[in-house]
């Protein structure tokens, strides 16, 4: 191992997959350079899945669609993500969580240099189907690689990492696909990050890969639920797009394929819907926690501009400085939360963090008129040091928690009930401005019933004894 790492090279013998899989993780420095590898990798699929959306209104206006249609650029993207992280989190357990995530990265890398060429909205749309194929192929497996990569006494750490690399260049991508667009072709918003994949491909070798395990294909299962994800998620897409009618029945069906989905998965061995993970109480608990508090943080940051902008008369370039707090809380308060869940239980942390949120919504919701720029961005920083305190933990334990080898489908569980959370964030503050609600403080008290759940959930895990030695 150290004419190995002497020689930057790391030959994957019997002797080295043991120690990637043993609870000491990655042996350094190639653990550094995993770690650099897959942070590349996720700000990659992070800043070019939210960098289109600056660019939506010069794309309409380019491309000659309707502002309603353009939308579709994010939804077409969002949708097949969705779809597809549970069927390839099975899959990468059959071909190697490494091989998929460089697979899916190189996929990514040549649609997104493919959209530099784009002068039709048909092909940018498939383009973008294309990059949320690379981009599920690659997250599917990213949270198993993470607890292969750290050592089990320093997952929580790694977690807490990673939401500094997804919060920053959730924080970036506005910003870099202001400047494109401003200076320069639209298409390069979708090629800008594209050199980070080239990074993140250069050191792949040094990520972690199990042997692949045998099983027998489950193309009927993977399909199935593919569909039920099309249709839950479809039917909320149109009934958000002036499509009641067509939404409901959608959605409706798709609770059928769920109910359907899950009366054969309880049937396998390591289905491709996680129902295994999901009856055990912690597992399940934690997941729905994540769903409940990515709701919620999602119609903090759906709603509040409307109010802020249109209810107390700040200009929208005031509006996005208003916001700040909550993503520079976030990027301090995350590593910090990681550290600590790989010390204290991701109980205590969880449900402390979920009331100080509960707290900052509420103070939220019943600040006055004009309140202020200090009085609304304490109150927002209080927010996020909540959800902030609450996230890493949760994740830790969710990955933590699962069996060695159903890793990468608690990985697909994860990311799919955050981008699912997501998802019904934009539903509920829909519904809530149809209602003629969203000025006020009802997103908010929406968001503040929402992490009661996570909290309660939360609560609920405790007689499981959820200590981090345990983890």
């Amino acid at each position: 191992m150290v004419a190995m790492q002497r020689h930057g090279t790391f030959s994957h013998t019997p002797q080295t997959r043991k120690v990637a899989d043993d609870h000491a993780g990655l042996p350094t420095p190639r653990r550094w350079w995993a770690i650099a590898a897959i942070s590349f990798g996720t700000a990659l699929l992070v800043i070019d899945g939210a960098i289109a959306n600056v660019a939506l209104p010069t794309i309409a206006r380019e491309l000659s669609v309707s502002e309603a249609a353009v939308t579709n650029v994010v939804t077409v993207y969002q949708l097949v993500l969705v779809m597809l992280l549970l069927p390839f989190s099975s899959l990468g357990d059959r071909l190697g969580h490494r091989t998929l995530y460089q697979a899916g990265q190189g996929l990514f890398m040549v649609a997104s240099a493919a959209c530099f060429f784009v002068e039709s909205f048909t092909v940018l749309l498939l383009l973008r189907a294309v990059q949320g194929l690379g981009a599920a192929m690659a997250l599917s497996v990213s949270a198993a690689m993470l607890r292969q990569i750290y050592p089990a006494s320093k997952l929580g750490t790694g977690m807490g990492v990673n939401s500094v690399i997804v919060a920053s260049s959730a924080a970036l991508a506005p910003t870099l696909g202001g400047y494109i667009v401003g200076n320069l072709p639209w298409q390069i918003v979708f090629v800008a990050a594209a050199p980070m994949a080239v990074v993140s491909l250069l050191m792949g070798r040094s990520l972690p890969d199990p042997e692949p395990r045998e099983q027998p294909p489950k193309w009927r299962s993977a399909v199935l639920s593919a569909l039920t994800m099309l249709f839950l998620v479809g039917g909320i897409q149109l009934g958000t797009h002036d499509a009641l009618g067509w939404g409901i029945a959608t959605f409706v069906a798709g609770v059928v394929l769920l109910l359907l989905l899950i009366r054969r998965e309880r049937r396998r061995d390591a289905p491709v819907f996680p129902v295994d993970l999901l009856s055990k109480p912690v597992l399940g608990l934690s997941a729905l926690a994540n769903f409940c508090s990515f709701i919620a943080a999602g119609a903090l940051m759906l709603g509040l501009p409307f109010r802020l902008e249109i209810g107390m008369g700040y200009d929208p370039q005031t509006v996005g400085l208003l916001l700040l707090p909550f993503p520079l809380t976030m990027l301090v308060v995350s590593p910090i939360s990681g550290w600590a869940s790989d010390r204290i239980a991701a109980t205590k942390l969880g449900v402390t963090g979920m009331s100080i949120a509960i707290v900052g919504l509420l103070l939220l919701a019943t600040m006055p008129d004009q309140p202020g720029e200090w009085g609304i961005a304490w109150r927002l920083s209080l927010t996020a040091l909540g959800f902030g305190l609450f996230f890493s933990p949760n994740s830790r334990l969710l990955i933590g928690r699962a069996p060695r080898d159903r890793a990468a489908a608690a990985g697909g569980l994860l990311s799919t009930s955050r981008l699912f959370g997501q998802t019904m964030a934009a539903v509920v503050i829909g519904i809530v401005l149809a209602s003629g609600l969203g000025l006020g403080p009802t997103p908010l008290y929406v968001s503040c019933a929402l992490a009661v759940v996570a909290a309660m959930a939360s609560v609920l895990r405790f007689s499981q004894r959820d200590n981090p030695a345990n983890g």
